[in-house]
C-alpha cells in the first residue's frame, strides 16, 4: 500500500472515531498493528517519529471541524457571556466557563501524568480492557437513563434534570473533568465516552452530555495535540522529528490525512448528534465490548 492510500485510510479511521465513544487512539493503534502484521504497510509503526507526528496532525484535522460545525452555538455563547441567555449565569457557571473548569480539572493531572500516559499509549492489553470495561459502563449508564429519555423533559422527575448544556451546574463540570482524566491515562477509554457517561451519571440527558463532550474536546485536544506536535517538530520529546526532516512526499501525506480526517469528522459529528437523540449509546457500547474482546485476543496472539 503506498503512503497516499495509507494516509487516506488512516484519515478516515481518525475522522470516524475521534468523536464517537469508541476511542480513536485504540482504532489507530489497532489499524497500525493490523496493516503492519498483514504486510500491507510494513513500514507503518506509530512509535516511529514521523507516523507519531502524523497521528497528531490528523487528530488536529478532526478537532478543527468542531468550531466550524458549532459556529452558531459558539457565537451565541460568546455574545451572552458571562450572564447567559436568561441572565442568571456567572463567569464560572456560563457554558464557556463550565468548559474551562472541566478543561482545567482534566489538564493539570493529565500533564503531571504524561510519563504514565506515554508508557500506556501503545499497550494493546490496556487498550483492549479499556474498550471492554468502558463499553460495559456505557451500556449500564445509558440503560439507567433510558426511561427518563423516553419520557422527555415534560414528564418531570426521573434521573435526568439537565436537558440542555446551558443548564449545567459547576459540580457537573468538575465531575466530568475528573472522569475524563481516565481517558487521558488509559488509551481506549475514549474522551467522548468518559464525558458522556460521566454527564449521564450526573443527571444530564444524552444530547446535553454529548454536546458538552464536543465543546470540551476543543480546548482539551487542541492543547494536548498542539503541545505534543510542537515538541515533535522542535526535535524534542519521544521519537521527535524536526520540520527539516520532512520532505515534499511527507508533507503531501500529512496534508491528505489532515483534510480527509476533517471532512470525515464533520460528517461523523453531524450524524452522531442526530442518531443519539433517537437511539442512545447502547450500539456503541456493544461495539466497544466486541472490539475490546478482539483486541485482547489479537494481543494474546502477538504475545504468543
Amino acid at each position: 500500500m503506498n503512503d497516499y492510500l495509507l494516509s487516506l485510510v488512516l484519515g478516515i479511521v481518525e475522522g470516524l472515531t475521534e468523536f464517537l465513544p469508541v476511542s480513536s487512539t485504540a482504532h489507530l493503534r489497532l489499524s497500525e498493528a493490523l496493516l503492519h502484521a498483514s504486510g500491507l504497510a510494513p513500514h507503518l509503526t506509530l512509535d516511529d517519529g514521523y507516523w507519531k507526528m502524523y497521528s497528531i496532525v490528523i487528530q488536529l484535522g478532526a478537532i478543527l471541524c468542531l468550531p466550524v460545525y458549532f459556529r452558531s452555538r459558539i457565537a451565541t455563547f460568546l455574545s451572552t457571556f458571562p450572564r447567559g441567555e436568561r441572565g442568571d449565569r456567572t463567569p464560572l457557571t456560563h457554558p464557556l466557563g463550565l468548559v474551562a473548569v472541566a478543561f482545567v480539572v482534566t489538564a493539570i493531572p493529565s500533564f503531571l501524568l504524561t510519563k504514565v500516559i506515554g508508557k500506556h499509549l501503545e499497550n494493546l492489553y490496556i487498550i483492549g480492557w479499556s474498550l471492554l470495561i468502558g463499553g460495559v459502563i456505557m451500556w449500564i449508564v445509558d440503560a439507567m437513563n433510558a426511561k427518563s429519555e423516553a419520557a422527555g423533559p415534560s414528564a418531570g422527575g426521573g434521573r435526568i434534570h439537565t436537558w440542555k448544556m446551558e443548564n449545567m451546574s459547576l459540580g457537573q463540570a468538575i465531575w466530568i473533568g475528573i472522569c475524563q482524566i481516565f481517558s487521558a491515562v488509559f488509551p481506549g477509554t475514549s474522551r467522548s465516552m468518559s464525558t458522556i457517561a460521566a454527564g449521564q451519571v450526573a443527571g444530564m440527558s444524552r444530547s446535553s452530555a454529548l454536546e458538552f463532550s464536543f465543546f470540551l474536546s476543543i480546548p482539551t485536544m487542541v492543547a494536548a495535540t498542539g503541545y505534543t506536535l510542537l515538541k515533535s517538530l522542535r526535535g524534542k520529546g519521544e521519537n521527535p522529528i524536526g520540520v527539516s526532516q520532512i520532505d515534499a512526499h511527507g508533507w503531501i501525506v500529512l496534508a491528505i490525512g489532515f483534510v480527509v480526517s476533517y471532512i470525515v469528522a464533520y460528517a461523523s459529528v453531524a450524524w452522531f448528534m442526530a442518531y443519539v437523540r433517537k437511539r442512545g449509546f447502547a450500539p456503541f457500547a456493544v461495539y466497544r465490548i466486541i472490539v475490546g474482546t478482539l483486541v485482547l485476543a489479537f494481543a494474546a496472539r502477538l504475545a504468543g
